[in-house]
């Protein structure tokens, strides 16, 4: 079916008015209460949970006043968090209310179990990975389970010994298309052993929710946060091998987008957000974010309006790693990092050029409020 024609652009957008628009959707020029902390993990998409400690910064700068523990008390204890391979197959940490939200959105997608390069680069079958992805809800039922008794149950199950090896290997890859289909989740760890619960009894079962609903509300609440936003670059955020198929997810919100022109490029954006884009000023402050912060992983890798292009190994490194960096309105201005030692935090900032001076300031300040998080004495280098 040929794609309909792009209707004219409705404005056509600088960076600097982007970007402060973006800040502002993403928590980063005015922090939230604790009271709303959990609200802020809905608008920004979830936390990517990767590295658990940079999941809890990535609130932490966010929301004011929130405490070490919140979060792996939410998560684990209160169970108003899940841990759960989402969007992109990375690790998340989303509202377990809306976990229905997020699998949804991703059923009308080809599954990966189902893509012959994935069953040849696991050497299994499609009947395999069937049967495979069947046996994990049932070896989960009324129980958590490591992921070595998960592998051993399942193997049982399905009479594949060679699942066992295979399930115990790799980042979790085969374990991916069980989370996308809400049939797994993380429960709390055993000792240094991860361990996986069934999300309809870890968490009561929730409402089935429209697959086309879902994908609308998964693009709405994309571009609030992080657009305007091309066709290629929805694509790369949630996982969408074909930018065909993620402008029809964006096109498919009707009358509430409306395409603009920025750096020479369509991109879509909310058509409620258009006065508020076009009137978007200032510079958001100075914020340390954390490795895998939102505001990095769906800043727009080509535009050098938010990092210069030969500074992008700097920040965007091997095998998927994000580094924590130093934003000053909205600009990626350097990396820093951070050791704890005693009851001393040692903060150490690698600008990529000297920095202004209201910025350095900006970056002590930040580092201050991270060592009174952290209950620690400031070390600042």
């Amino acid at each position: 079916m040929a794609r309909s024609p792009t209707p004219a652009p409705a404005a056509r957008l600088a960076w600097p008015a982007v970007l402060a628009l973006r800040v502002a959707r993403q928590g980063l020029a005015e922090r939230a209460p604790r009271a709303d902390a959990l609200g802020v993990l809905a608008r920004i998409c979830g936390l990517h949970a990767q590295v658990m400690s940079s999941a809890e910064l990535t609130l932490w700068t966010r929301t004011d006043g929130l405490e070490p523990a919140d979060v792996p008390r939410w998560l684990w204890e209160e169970r108003r968090l899940v841990k759960t391979w989402a969007q992109r197959g990375t690790l998340h940490l989303l509202p377990a209310a809306e976990l229905g939200l997020w699998t949804a959105a991703q059923t009308r997608l080809k599954p990966r179990h189902h893509v012959p390069a994935w069953l040849r680069a696991h050497g299994l079958s499609r009947a395999q990975a069937d049967a495979m992805l069947a046996a994990i809800p049932a070896a989960l039922d009324g129980r958590t389970l490591t992921r070595e008794a998960l592998a051993r149950e399942v193997a049982a199950i399905t009479g594949i010994d060679a699942l066992a090896d295979k399930l115990r290997g790799g980042f979790g890859d085969l374990l991916k298309p069980a989370a996308f289909a809400g049939d797994l989740c993380f429960a709390p760890s055993e000792g240094r052993s991860v361990r996986f619960a069934r999300p309809d009894q870890w968490l009561g079962t929730a409402p089935a929710v429209d697959p086309a609903e879902a994908e609308r509300e998964v693009a709405r609440r994309y571009l609030a946060a992080y657009g305007p936003g091309t066709r290629e670059a929805y694509a790369r955020w949630f996982g969408i091998t074909s930018p065909a198929q993620a402008e029809r997810r964006l096109r498919a919100l009707g009358d509430e987008v409306v395409p603009v022109e920025l750096d020479g490029e369509t991109a879509w954006l909310l058509a409620a957000d258009l006065d508020a884009v076009r009137a978007a000023e200032g510079d958001g402050g100075v914020r340390l974010l954390p490795a895998f912060d939102q505001y990095v992983v769906a800043a727009p890798r080509a535009a050098g309006a938010v990092l210069a292009p030969e500074l992008r190994d700097r920040v965007y490194r091997p095998q998927g790693w994000l580094s924590p960096v130093i934003l000053a309105g909205g600009r990626m201005l350097g990396t820093w990092r951070h050791e704890a030692a005693g009851d001393r935090v040692r903060v150490t900032l690698e600008p990529f050029a000297a920095l202004p001076a209201a910025v350095r300031r900006g970056a002590a300040a930040e580092a201050e409020r991270l060592a009174a998080h952290l209950g620690s004495e400031l070390e600042l280098a």
